[in-house]
């Protein structure tokens, strides 16, 4: 492990030391990708030095009480500090095993946040707006800007479709176990015989591609302009704001018609067109993605459930890791980290396993 930390101090170092090379100053996509690497490796180069001074000073501690005698009046002070250095340093070993763990590398990037009423008709739309609604709090607890790009409400004030861009630090780390179909049980508000209806929602979580990984040429778009339709007052219908990108070469199709300004929807759109983008040469280079991603929206059937939320018994289980936790209500209102913190470390521990396997 040591070896290791100190090659990667090397390396860290080496970085630091190209940001001033001219040609690198000049290729952006380099440059780009040299600051990206100095980050992701910046705190784990930091807590290496810590741990180095750390088992410096503990040598240094270990030669003072060889020299001197138990009668010693600095004697109890050193051996205390001998004592407070050797737990640190345990804590230190700790951490640096965890840091050590490899990490996703779309940890840091915002979100492009899918959801999708699945079975259950107008129930299903009406818990979509629900879950959009907890994440929109979720994002606000966390101090993270979300952004509607396209909305498609059903006729219950429902969501049958929705598409936002939620950009804060750390957003994918927080948001990527969410992926998924989510079911709900409750009464509805139009069920006379109070019979309890099951219905599913499907919740898809994008990291947002940087531009300098995603080039899309113009010559390769279909741009098709349209009135805007729901909220917006005395603009909808009347200007043709709302933008409908299709990348030709793949056949994806981005809409969004959030913004009165037609530049300001297409560029939206292209933030939401380049993720899929991403994501769509991510799965070509691993198929093991490809199967992922279909694992985790599936079809929108009830049993491809990754959550449940249980209304009459005040109840959400995440089946996944077998947790259950008995505070809906607050849930809802976007108090997720009771949810997302016992995910974030089942993962975490299971690639801590296979790490130490593999080494």
């Amino acid at each position: 492990m040591i070896e290791k930390l100190a090659q990667l101090e090397k390396t860290h170092a080496e970085l630091t030391q190209r940001l001033a090379d001219p040609a690198l100053l000049a290729d952006h996509k380099a440059y780009a990708d040299t600051n990206r690497a100095i980050s992701e490796i910046g705190p784990l180069v930091a807590l290496y030095r810590e741990y180095a001074a750390a088992l410096r000073r503990l040598a240094e501690n270990q030669e003072l009480l060889a020299g001197l005698g138990k009668d010693d009046e600095l004697f109890a002070l050193a051996h205390e500090e001998r004592e407070q250095l050797q737990q640190r340093i345990q804590r230190l070993e700790e951490d640096l095993r965890r840091e050590l763990t490899p990490k996703d590398p779309n940890d840091a990037r915002n979100v492009v946040l899918e959801i999708r009423a699945g079975t259950g008709g107008d129930e299903a739309t009406l818990f979509a707006a629900e879950l959009f609604r907890m994440y929109s709090r979720y994002a606000e607890r966390q101090g993270w800007r979300i952004e509607v790009i396209d909305l498609s409400e059903s006729g219950v004030r429902g969501i049958k479709e929705i598409s936002a861009i939620v950009e804060g630090r750390g957003a994918y780390s927080r948001l990527k176990y969410e992926g998924g179909v989510h079911r709900v049980q409750r009464v509805p508000e139009t069920e006379a015989s109070g019979r309890i209806h099951t219905s599913a929602v499907t919740v898809a979580v994008l990291p947002e591609a940087d531009d300098v990984e995603v080039e899309v040429d113009e010559k390769d778009l279909r741009i098709d302009r349209y009135c805007s339709s729901g909220p917006g007052g005395q603009g909808v219908n009347t200007t043709y704001s709302a933008v409908r990108l299709t990348h030709l070469p793949t056949g994806i199709v981005v809409s969004c018609q959030d913004e009165r300004s037609q530049i300001k929807n297409k560029a939206k759109a292209l933030r939401v067109l380049k993720a899929r983008l991403l994501e769509a040469e991510r799965e070509k280079a691993e198929s093991a993605q490809s199967e992922e991603r279909r694992r985790m929206v599936g079809s929108g059937d009830r049993s491809e459930k990754i959550r449940t939320y249980n209304f009459p018994q005040n109840r959400v289980t995440d089946h996944r890791i077998g947790l259950m936790v008995h505070q809906l209500p607050a849930v809802l209102e976007g108090d997720l980290d009771s949810l997302v913190e016992p995910l974030v470390a089942h993962f975490q521990a299971q690639k801590m396993e296979a790490a130490a396997r593999a080494h």
